[in-house]
């Protein structure tokens, strides 16, 4: 009865679903305090009975229910627990269920930490998200039940995909529906600012934190993905602009110029039309992600294979949250006003600068991502657009934003004296360019486009160097204890993005990389490092069978580390999968995976150099860790204080 139980859930959670989507929003429009009042509770009936079914699936999948349909789909009995657990998210209909907790989740959390917020302003708000949850209840139920019974039951289950099979895959789903899902909190303040017509500095102070948390989410989300792919796939590579990847990192990029137009929004009353915009933009492009993975059209590790009536329904919610939600834009738009002035020598101009740079790198990601599929649509051709040409658009578009990402905190808001900013930025300018070519001489060579990066690099860390000692110098202690945490978060942020560009140059430029036919007793030197093929051995999983490589690692005669990798074969599936051995360190990894076996005894071993690789996944934490900061800024608090304070004074 777990099955029916939780397909009950879900038919109750549409029911309040729908009463959530439109008492409050009709009672905000009426002034019924009565019916705005049934937000919160519905909200939180909702995340009960969306967790109730999520619980039931999960049951289903610890117990080996295989008279489930999805169940037997993707899991076995030989399955391990953990994997077990993460099979509930491991395909169309579970990854769906999850969408929709996640939801919940974050409707949960606005309806217990806006209570200062006035009572129209949330139930517009929740009611949107409740809108919106009825959109994918309604897509759950018609097309995708993960509870449909199958009749008659197997002995045992279809097992879960390999690539799956992995510890990765039980985090990085749901820290991408965090991010995802999260700004769908973001997209309903703004339509629900656009309904009353209250978009002012104080609605982007209540929408950045929200913002700030889901881009945290994505960020991490995006960078588990990515090491994900490094060490599963066998290939050494961290990122390759697949149109799933590209699908996580779109939203990414429209949600990073939300938070700095929120900024300006807050403190100068500016940007308000680019605010609002963003916002709709950056959850439109998380439900295109959704669509791109569960519609058929994209061939990826990282896509469903489903039937493309189901993308036809995911399309037309789409173009229906899309179309209303610009619709009403367009409506509201002429009275949201200009905002504040501001010079172009002015802080609010380079962020703006920034906003720009960040659409366009958006829209040209965009561009080469769905341009094959349009092509394919119009019967005109298969086209595949890949690395040269993202490489070749991307990364000239993030020079300039590198640029004012290094000048923008130390400028001015209103005007700023382009003299004097360029004055305070000196030491930073020549120590980045010093050390950039140092950085290329020490490395063996001075590549240009390494060298670029190493620039990039040095001088987002000197002008962060330089800004934290102009608020500091004089009581160094003293005045670092009264940096707001936003302050500190932004700095940190930054330095991550920093530590990013450094990871990425070096491990781009002076990787090396080797595909060597091996036999036992062989060896081959990369990087100065002697990889010895000692042997191999049979290893016996919980539900695959491998063979081990065992490969010495030695460099100046001393041994450095024994690595392990493995050519495993699921016993269900048969799927031949590669697990890379990979010895990291804070400056390199030396990354080894067995190919294939070839006439002779011998096999075909990549043997991998990764220079400071594990940088680039460093400098995303330390961006999701600037974000938390943000976050925890003391001034939201004591503002929702004040503000609650103010709204119990008005009540009473």
């Amino acid at each position: 009865m777990i099955p029916e139980l939780g397909q009950i859930a879900l038919l109750l959670a549409l029911a309040v679903a729908l009463i959530l989507g439109t008492l409050p929003l009709i009672g905000a429009a009426r002034g019924r305090a009565d019916w705005m009042a049934l937000a919160r509770p519905a909200a939180q009936a909702h995340f009960v009975l969306v967790a109730v079914a999520f619980v039931c699936l999960t049951m289903s999948f610890v117990g080996n229910d295989f008279s489930v349909l999805y169940v037997a789909s993707n899991s076995n009995s030989a399955l391990p627990l953990a994997y077990r657990i993460a099979a509930v998210w491991g395909g169309h209909e579970g990854s769906l269920l999850l969408w929709l907790a996640m939801l919940a989740l974050w409707m949960l959390a606005v309806a217990a930490f806006s209570r200062h917020l006035p009572a129209p302003v949330i139930a517009r708000i929740l009611a949107v998200m409740g809108l919106v949850a009825v959109g994918f209840l309604l897509f759950m139920l018609a097309t995708s039940n993960p509870f449909e019974r199958l009749f008659p039951v197997p002995a045992d289950g279809r097992d879960l995909n390999p690539l799956l099979q992995d510890p990765g895959m039980v985090l990085h789903p749901p820290m991408l529906y965090m991010g995802y899902v999260g700004f769908s909190v973001a997209f309903a303040f703004a339509v629900a600012a656009l309904l009353g017509g209250d978009l002012n500095a104080t609605w982007a102070r209540w929408t950045r934190p929200w913002t700030t948390a889901a881009w945290s989410f994505l960020t991490i989300g995006i960078m588990l993905g990515s090491v994900w792919a490094y060490y599963v796939l066998g290939w050494g590579g961290w990122w390759f602009w697949d149109p799933v990847e590209n699908a996580s990192f779109m939203p990414w990029l429209a949600g990073t110029a939300l938070i700095h137009s929120l900024a300006v929004t807050e403190k100068r009353g500016a940007f308000k039309s680019w605010t609002v915009l963003l916002a709709i933009v950056a959850f439109s492009l998380s439900l295109l992600g959704t669509f791109l993975v569960r519609s058929g059209v994209l061939s990826s590790v990282h896509a469903f294979a489903t039937d493309p009536e189901r993308g036809l329904f995911i399309l037309a919610f789409l173009a229906v949250v899309i179309g209303g939600s610009l619709a009403l834009y367009a409506w509201r738009a002429p009275q949201v006003g200009l905002g504040a002035r501001f010079d172009l020598a002015s802080r609010e101009a380079m962020l703006l600068g920034n906003n720009v740079m960040f659409v366009v790198a958006m829209l040209s990601v965009l561009l080469g991502t769905l341009y094959p599929l349009l092509l394919d649509a119009l019967g005109m051709g298969k086209i595949s657009v890949g690395p040269p040409y993202f490489d070749t658009v991307f990364v000239p578009l993030m020079v300039p934003v590198v640029f004012l990402l290094g000048i923008g905190p130390l400028a001015r808001w209103k005007r700023t004296e382009l003299p004097e900013l360029a004055k305070r930025l000196r030491w930073a300018a020549a120590v980045a360019v010093v050390a950039a070519l140092a950085t290329g001489w020490a490395a063996g060579r001075i590549a240009p486009g390494a060298t670029l990066g190493f620039l990039m690099a040095y001088w987002i860390a000197a002008s962060i160097a330089t800004d934290l000692w102009e608020r500091v110098r004089g009581n160094v202690v003293g005045r670092l204890r009264l940096l707001p945490r936003a302050m500190v978060g932004m700095m940190l942020a930054h330095l991550g993005v920093a530590a990013f560009a450094f990871g990425v140059s070096m491990v781009n430029t002076y990787q090396v990389e080797r595909d060597v036919k091996m036999a036992v007793g062989d060896s081959t030197e990369v990087a100065g490092h002697v990889f010895l093929f000692r042997g191999l051995k049979n290893v016996r999983g919980p539900n695959y069978d491998a063979v081990q490589g065992l490969i010495e690692v030695s460099r100046d005669g001393r041994p450095v580390v024994l690595l392990r990798p493995e050519k495993r074969v699921y016993r269900v599936q048969k799927n031949p999968m590669t697990e890379a051995a990979i010895d990291r360190g804070l400056t390199r990894d030396l990354y080894v995976s067995l190919g294939e076996p070839v006439a002779g005894g011998g096999w075909i071993v990549r043997v991998y150099y990764k220079p400071f690789v594990g940088w680039i996944w460093g400098g995303c934490v330390l961006m999701a860790l600037g974000g938390a900061l943000a976050v925890a800024d003391r001034r939201y608090r004591v503002k929702r204080e004040q503000e609650a304070g103010a709204a119990v004074g008005v009540t009473g």
